[in-house]
């Protein structure tokens, strides 16, 4: 990672500027919540996950048209309006459906709802004929546990036409402004079409007074024709920062030290947003209205969706588990992995933290919680969520308001990126958790153990780091993580198998006689800690199959490969293989090195706590973002 010059907007007037953007909307009576589209902006994206339709139909993302006989329905992951989270989060009490109709005969519109178990009930049924608009008043209730409403439409006698179908609730008297921040690094196409994508949007922008764009690589966006395009259309709620690069807590960080820096900003909505996602800006529309009804400030955030198959949802809501160093666990009632298009999310769950692909901050939870920590790359995200929380302040992921983010099972294990994991994993652990020194201590070893045994010498030396930074303590985010990524080049460089390689030129390992090796049972959650102290025997003495293997990215299990001396195997990404050969000194030194800095880890924790603890004001303070990005006062 090759670090960014300083741009030319690095100033306190940018501050003003971007403040001076937040404009309180006029006043309305009506609040759109959510739009009735009925397709994506993305060919990529099924229709299924927007409408359904049954006989002679057709859909575009405006409106319906049906034939006699047809109907559409909108029990959909983007047509369904998630009751339950607006019984639970707001006091609103009913919620319109309008839209408006063309018949040529007669049709109905049938407004149904589910609850927490997915059992349907009819609300109510409205038949028309010729053309008008239908505003239909519904109550949100009996759906505290979970449950949703959608409609269904059908042209009776006649062809129908569905068009501008919105649900609104009363506005509140003051609309909260909003801004969208979105940090790049050496994306430039992906990060002009998400913006440009967000632009398009004529309807989801109109409450979005300002995008904020933090540049920080030296492939940056404004040198592409096409974002050109995307500037006129944004007009003067275009803000285009650049920055050394700080990572994602450096660049969200800056855009909310931007935003909130001003007196116009104090009750604003500030939107971060990753820039490879592919873009939904009915998302952030729904991400907005919601935030802005809630009885008290709360975080909202956007869904996760894959990219490489968009009718699966990645996890509904996630929370932490410290003493693992565990950054996502299902909440209750949460779903992962489904179909979008064959199940639905009918139960009501929590969270306790919402990733940055997208989410929503409210400007004074930013006041009272500080800006990020700079923790570089990964837990920032989470760490503020947690921070939130314990201050009060709930996080809300709304279902039916999803991104589409690349995949987290394509990338491998074995990467540089690990580091942060364990480092800020422990920050934020020493931090919130109980952070007992026998149980972490014991917990890391035992990782890094898996790892030596399984022939990942360069990954254990990247969470040995880890530790080692994480007990150096605070003065280790001095500049923001820019250094460490040069010290964790040359630490994996040392290591072989940390280098992907074609497999084509791998070939057998000059053996003729290597096999493909797959293990079709895993230990006993009981008995893995035997498990490992009989792989680490066999390692160390040799007692392991001395023939060459190839082993599937999805059998690579430490208990597995740790049977042989030396496996090629697939990398994560299937793009490549990774070759592990059996290494008994190199296995020793590492174990030796864990075994001290665990030991230190153990003894040091109390007081690691408490240093970290007292660090956080200031690490998380305007001031210390400020010198980081060399601004001046």
């Amino acid at each position: 990672m090759e670090q960014a010059s300083a741009g030319d907007v690095t100033n306190e007037k940018t501050v003003d500027a971007l403040g001076d953007a937040l404009v309180e909307p006029v006043r309305r009576d009506r609040l759109i919540v959510q739009r009735g589209l009925f397709g994506s902006l993305s060919e990529r994206v099924p229709e299924k996950m927007y409408v359904v339709t049954k006989g002679d139909a057709a859909a575009d993302r405006h409106g319906l048209q049906l034939a006699a006989g047809a109907k559409a329905g909108t029990n959909t992951y983007f047509g369904r309006f998630p009751a339950s989270f607006w019984q639970r989060w707001t006091d609103v009490k009913t919620v319109s459906l309008q839209l408006t109709y063309a018949s040529s005969g007669s049709a109905s519109f049938a407004v149904w709802a589910s609850d927490a178990r997915g059992r349907e009930r009819i609300v109510t049924v409205e038949k028309v004929s010729g053309s008008g608009d239908l505003d239909l008043e519904l109550p949100i209730e009996r759906f505290v546990d979970g449950g949703a409403m959608w409609f269904v439409a059908e042209a009776t006698n006649g062809s129908l036409l569905v068009s501008d179908v919105r649900w609104t609730v009363a506005a509140p008297e003051h609309l909260r402004p909003a801004a969208v921040v979105i940090c790049t690094f050496n994306r430039a196409d992906d990060c002009t079409v998400t913006v440009g994508t967000l632009a398009s949007d004529d309807d989801a922008m109109a409450d979005i007074d300002a995008v904020c764009i933090v540049d920080q690589g030296t492939d940056q966006v404004r040198s592409r024709a096409a974002f050109a395009e995307v500037e006129e259309k944004l007009g003067g709620k275009l803000k285009y920062l650049t920055q050394p690069n700080l990572g994602g807590a450096g660049g969200f960080s800056r855009g909310m030290y931007e935003i909130t820096g001003s007196p116009n900003s104090a009750h604003a909505n500030v939107i971060v947003m990753d820039d490879d996602i592919l873009c939904e800006p009915e998302s952030v529309l729904r991400m907005n209205a919601f935030a802005n009804m809630t009885v008290q400030p709360t975080i909202v955030g956007a869904q996760m969706l894959s990219l490489s198959n968009p009718q699966i949802l990645h996890v509904s809501a996630e929370r932490e588990v410290l003493d693992e160093i565990t950054a996502g666990a299902l909440t209750p009632g949460a779903r992962m992995g489904i179909d979008l298009v064959k199940k639905k999310q009918d139960a009501r769950f929590d969270a306790g933290w919402n990733g940055w692909w997208t989410c929503l901050l409210p400007a004074e939870i930013i006041a009272d919680c500080g800006l990020p920590i700079p923790l570089f790359f990964q837990w920032d995200d989470i760490e503020y969520g947690i921070r939130a929380r314990f201050a009060g302040h709930p996080t809300v992921t709304l279902p039916n308001a999803g991104v589409w983010h690349a995949d987290f099972h394509l990338k491998d294990y074995d990467d540089w990126s690990r580091y942060f994991s364990i480092r800020n994993g422990l920050i934020v652990s020493s931090i919130y958790g109980r952070f007992d020194g026998t149980d972490m201590a014991k917990y890391l070893f035992r990782k890094i153990g898996e790892l030596i045994v399984s022939m990942q010498y360069g990954l254990a030396a990247t969470f040995i780091k880890a530790a080692e930074d994480f007990l150096a303590g605070p003065d280790v985010l001095y500049d923001g993580g820019q250094a460490v990524l040069r010290e964790l080049r040359e630490l994996r460089d040392r290591y072989p198998e940390t280098k992907p390689k074609p497999a084509v030129d791998v070939g057998n390992e000059s053996d003729p006689h290597t096999q493909m090796s797959v293990w079709q049972f895993e230990p006993d959650e009981s008995r893995e800690g035997l498990v490992l102290l009989k792989r680490a025997v066999q390692q160390f003495t040799g007692r392991v199959q001395g023939r060459p293997v190839t082993v599937p990215a999805h059998f690579a299990s430490w208990w597995h490969v740790s049977l042989f001396d030396n496996a090629v195997v697939t990398d994560a990404s299937q793009n490549a293989v990774r070759v592990r050969r059996r290494d008994k000194d190199t296995a020793v030194d590492l174990a030796k090195h864990a075994a001290r800095v665990c030991w230190q880890l153990r003894k040091e924790a109390p007081h690691m706590k408490r240093v970290w603890q007292d660090a956080m004001p200031k690490l998380t303070s305007r001031e210390n973002w400020a010198r980081l990005y060399g601004i001046d006062g």
